[in-house]
């Protein structure tokens, strides 16, 4: 049975980098990994703290999003790793939610995004899914650690 996941408000909520499941990283505290995620494009500027401190990950996607911010040259190449890590240490740090993602097993997870098709699954089914790939690469990773 496929898992899909999209609002926090949902059963698989705490799969959305908009919940509010917040870690330390790179020495600094971020409130969700929407804002880790969203900083990293700006690496090095005073955008990166001006996104980590907005007030909602949704604030923190805008203001990412925002073209008239400098994108970092490597964006494309880094931002799959710089996903992973966030989310990584996200379900490393909250031992709640590790459980309920630890509870899938092997079951194909999938982000419901109509609007994103990098991401999610896009509006048709056709998205690459890469943050549901990365959960459950990141499932698979916490569950070799609990078997050592």
């Amino acid at each position: 049975m496929t898992i899909y996941f999209y609002s926090t408000r949902e059963q698989y909520g705490c799969f959305s980098n908009f919940s509010y499941h917040g870690f330390e990283l790179d020495s600094l505290y971020w409130y969700t990994s929407e804002h880790y995620f969203q900083a990293q494009k700006f690496i090095g500027t005073p955008d990166l703290e001006e996104i980590r401190l907005a007030k909602t990950p949704k604030d923190a996607a805008r203001m990412g999003r925002d073209r008239k911010r400098p994108l970092r040259a490597d964006w494309e190449q880094v931002k799959d790793d710089i996903m992973r890590k966030a989310v990584l240490r996200k379900f490393e740090i909250h031992t709640d939610i590790r459980e309920i993602l630890l509870s899938t097993g092997d079951e194909e997870i999938v982000e419901n995004s109509p609007i994103d098709f990098y991401w999610g699954c896009g509006a048709n089914g056709s998205g690459k899914n890469m943050l549901g790939i990365i959960l459950m690469e990141v499932r698979e990773i916490l569950h070799e650690r609990s078997q050592q």
